[in-house]
Parts: structure tokens; sequence; C-alpha cells
């Protein structure tokens, strides 16, 4: 009881590939108190077909015939770029964290000594990546949208046995919309996890408003992961998912809140 919850403020390619907005991002991350922002590393060449089609959420007038490759493409970090964002951390005081979606990227990443990795839910069933990322012996969260319960467990045993003790992996329950419907959360779906595999957990938050963040951390959750942006009318597939800064601000006092009233029983 009573410990404090790792608060990740997901930016995620809100930047819109521009190094300012990504500056700008990580301020308002460490304005609000989170202790890690954080963005997505990947080459579009390796990870999507150049034909493939964007997802629902993902269309917009202003790009109504761009694909996905080149939407990734576009929303791109650099190596140069992710160099700056970890100076830019370091001068307020956040951690910086990216998730790598390839094998190339986590290799990046652990160049960077990164002391935190993040399995997203599209990799859950990329055991080859898993098990490279198990074989790291580091931290590791895992997020859980769209698997089911013996999914969740071929990831795990793949961490387990290529060297990642229990103790330091963490397991986020998650709804794969954007935004997600507050009927279609099944928060209590992390406890089942919990329970299951008496591992620590987690939840990684599509559903708008701050509310369902905060009934996790009051079931249990050890770790909140949720995407925010500098204004949610701006161009691009996550932002209207995501927070404004000044509801990521009071996302993370209401948990500090919560943590402190939770006590020790």
């Amino acid at each position: 009881m009573n410990k404090r919850t790792l608060i990740i403020a997901e930016a995620g390619v809100n930047h819109n590939g521009d190094l300012n907005n990504a500056k700008k991002l990580i301020e308002i991350a460490s304005t609000a108190g989170a202790d890690y922002v954080k963005f997505q590393t990947y080459k579009a060449d390796r990870i999507v077909t150049k034909k493939a089609i964007k997802a629902s959420y993902q269309e917009s007038p202003k790009t109504k015939n761009e694909t996905q490759y080149e939407m990734l493409k576009r929303l791109e970090l650099s190596e140069e770029m992710h160099y700056e964002l970890m100076k830019q951390c370091q001068k307020h005081n956040i951690k910086f964290l990216s998730t790598g979606f390839d094998i190339d990227s986590i290799d990046f990443l652990r160049s960077l000594n990164n002391d935190l990795y993040k399995i997203p839910s599209g990799e859950i069933n990329n055991l080859p990546y898993i098990k490279y990322i198990g074989g790291l012996k580091k931290n590791v969260i895992m997020s859980t949208g769209m698997s089911e319960i013996d999914e969740i467990e071929t990831a795990l045993n793949t961490l387990l046995d290529a060297g990642t003790k229990k103790k330091n992996i963490t397991i986020l329950h998650c709804t794969s919309q954007y935004p997600a419907p507050i009927n279609e959360l099944n928060l209590n779906a992390m406890v089942t996890i919990k329970n299951k595999f008496n591992i620590s957990v987690g939840y990684s938050d599509h559903s708008m408003g701050i509310e369902i963040p905060c009934a996790a951390v009051a079931l249990g959750a050890t770790v909140i992961e949720k995407h925010f942006t500098i204004n949610r009318n701006m161009e691009g597939p996550d932002h209207k998912a995501s927070m404004e800064p000044n509801e990521l601000s009071l996302m993370v006092k209401s948990i500090r809140n919560i943590e402190s009233a939770l006590g020790d029983g």
C-alpha cells in the first residue's frame, strides 16, 4: 500500500514530427509532475508495408489519401532528435522513455542507456522481439490491448525464460480504442491479470477524462500511462484521444492524493 505510482505521460507521435513540439511536450509533462515522458522509436521501412491503409481513427480530411507508411514516415523521430529530446528531459528533470517497435530500435534505445523497456500492445505476439527484450534483463512494462489471457501468459513466459525477473515486469491492462468507450474498459481485467500471474500490474488508458486512471490506482495499478497533447484540436492520429496540459496536471495531482488517502491499511 501507499507505493508511489509510476506515471508515464505518453507523448507518442503527438509532436507531429516537429522537434519543437516534442520539446514542448516534455516541458508540459515535467510541469504536470509525471515521472516519464514517452515517445515512439521506429523506422517506418521496418514495421509497415508501403500499401498498408490507416486505421479509421487515424483518418483525416487533410490526409485523405495518405497511407499508414506515409503517416508513420512523417512522424518518425531521427536519432539526432532523440539526443535533443534526452537533453530536454535532463533540463526539465523528467525521465526519457520511448517504445521501440523493432529490434534495431531496441538496440538504439539500449545505446541511450534506457533503464526501462515498453512492449506495446501490437507486439505482444511478436515472440522473437519479446525474447530479445527479455534477454536484456531490464525493467519491462508490457501492454495487453487486443490480447487474450493465454497470449499474455505466453508473452510473460517468453520474458521470464529469456532471463527477466518477474519482479521487474509490470503488465498493463489496455483497451485498444481511440478514444475507448467507458463501458468497454473492463477495468477489473487488470485485477484478473494481477491475481492470475501474481505480478505487478498497471493501466494504459485511452479513455477520455481522468477518472479511469484514478480508479485504476485505487484498484492497485502501480503504473499509469496516458496520452497527452499540446492541444486536442491539432492535426494528427492521436490528439483527439489525448489529455490537454491542464488535464494531465489534474490527473497527476489526483493520483498522488489517492495514494495518500489509501494509507497503509
